[in-house]
C-alpha cells in the first residue's frame, strides 16, 4: 500500500512538472511555425540521434554485464539490457532519479542475483556515472574559460551549483567507500543529533540499518581495490555512453541543415546542461533543462531554437523514457521466469 501511494505521488508530481514545463515553454509561442519547422527536419539525421539514445541505454547494460562477469556470474546481455532499461525508466520519472536503482535491485533479485553483489555493482555504476560528469564539468571550468563566457554567461550560477553538487555527491560516495569508519562515525553522530533535535524519532533498528549499509561500502571498497583494470574499462564505456547522449543534439542540429558550429561545441553545451541539472530534484531535469537549452543554444540554433529544443529533449529525455518504458514492460513479463536465472557463483556472499 505504501509503495502504491509513493508511486501515485511520483506520478502526480511528474504530470504537474510536465504541465508546468509545457506551459512555460510554449505559452505565447508560434506553435504552427514550430511544428512546420519540426516537420521539415531531415529524418536521415534524426535516426542516428535515436541510435545514440539506444547506445546510451545499451552502454550501461554492457557495464552491468561486464561487472557481473567479473563476479563470475553468468547472465545474458539481453537481460542486462532490461536491467538498464528499468533503471533509466524509473530514473526518468522520479525526482533526482531516485527510483532507478531500487527497481533495478528488485529485478536483479527476481533473477536470483545476490543482493550484496547487485548493490555493489550498482554502486560502482553510480560512482563512475557521476565521476564522468564531474570530470567533464570541471574540465570545462578549468580549460574552457572562453567557452564559458561565450555560451554559458547567463547560466553560470546554475552551472557552478551543478558542479558543486556533483563534486559533493562523488566525494561523499568515495568517503563512504574508502573511509567507512569515518563515514560511519559522521552518520551516527548526525543521526543522534537529529534524534536529540526531535527531527527523527529514536528507533533502535536504525543503527542496524546503518551497519548493513556500511557493509555495502566495505564490499565496494574491497572490489575497487582488487579490480582497477575493470574500473578503468567501466569508466571508458561510461564516458562513451555519456558522449553518445550529448551527441544526439548535434544530429538534431544537422537535421535542420544548420552549419557553423562544431560537433564538440554542441556536445559540450549539452554536457553543460547535464552538469547543471543532474542533481536537481526534478524528474529528468524537466523544466530547468528546457529553460537552460533555450538560453545557451540560442547562438547555435538561432531562429530554430524552439524546434531544436523540442527535438533535442524529445530524443534525449522523452525518447529515452519511451524506449526504456517499452523494455521495462518486457522486463516485467520476462525477468524471473523459468529458464532466465543466472548461473555462476559470486565472490560476495
Amino acid at each position: 500500500m505504501e509503495n502504491r501511494k509513493k508511486t501515485a505521488a511520483n506520478l502526480i508530481f511528474l504530470i504537474a512538472i510536465f504541465a508546468l514545463t509545457v506551459y512555460g515553454v510554449f505559452h505565447g509561442e508560434d506553435l504552427p511555425g514550430m511544428m512546420a519547422a519540426i516537420g521539415a527536419a531531415d529524418i536521415r539525421w534524426l535516426i542516428p540521434g535515436v541510435l545514440c539514445i539506444v547506445f546510451f541505454i545499451w552502454g550501461e547494460s554492457i557495464i552491468i554485464w561486464y561487472l557481473m562477469y567479473s563476479f563470475r556470474i553468468s547472465v545474458r546481455k539481453s537481460i542486462c539490457f532490461l536491467f538498464s532499461s528499468v533503471g533509466f525508466f524509473f530514473s526518468c520519472i522520479t525526482p533526482s532519479a531516485s527510483g532507478g536503482q531500487p527497481m533495478q535491485l528488485y529485478y536483479m533479485k527476481k533473477e536470483r542475483i545476490s543482493l550484496p553483489v547487485s548493490t555493489v555493482i550498482l554502486m560502482i555504476v553510480t560512482i563512475t556515472y557521476k565521476f564522468v560528469l564531474v570530470v567533464v564539468g570541471t574540465g570545462i571550468l578549468l580549460f574552457g574559460r572562453g567557452f564559458l563566457h561565450t555560451y554559458l554567461e547567463e547560466i553560470l550560477p546554475v552551472f557552478y551549483l551543478g558542479i558543486a553538487l556533483n563534486v559533493f555527491c562523488v566525494t561523499a560516495m568515495l568517503i563512504l567507500v574508502f573511509h567507512p569508519v569515518l563515514a560511519r562515525n559522521i552518520l551516527v553522530k548526525g543521526m543522534l543529533l537529529l534524534e536529540r533535535c526531535h527531527i527523527l524519532k529514536k528507533k533502535e533498528h536504525r543503527l542496524k540499518h546503518l551497519e548493513d549499509s556500511m557493509e555495502v561500502y566495505r564490499n565496494t571498497a574491497a572490489y575497487l581495490g582488487t579490480h582497477k583494470l575493470v574500473i578503468g574499462k567501466v569508466l571508458a564505456v561510461t564516458f562513451m555512453q555519456r558522449m553518445a547522449l550529448f551527441a544526439a543534439t548535434w544530429f538534431v542540429y544537422r537535421s535542420f541543415h544548420l552549419t557553423g558550429t562544431s560537433p564538440m561545441t554542441i556536445i559540450l553545451l549539452q554536457a553543460s546542461v547535464a552538469v547543471s541539472v543532474d542533481m536537481l530534484p526534478l524528474p529528468g531535469g524537466m523544466g530547468i533543462s528546457e529553460a537552460l537549452f533555450l538560453k545557451i543554444f540560442q547562438p547555435v540554433f538561432k531562429g530554430l531554437i524552439l524546434p531544436g529544443m523540442v527535438l533535442s529533449r524529445g530524443l534525449g529525455y522523452y525518447g529515452e523514457l519511451f524506449i526504456s518504458a517499452v523494455f521495462t514492460v518486457l522486463a516485467q513479463v520476462t525477468i524471473g521466469k523459468k529458464g532466465h536465472n543466472v548461473q555462476g557463483q559470486s565472490r560476495i556472499k
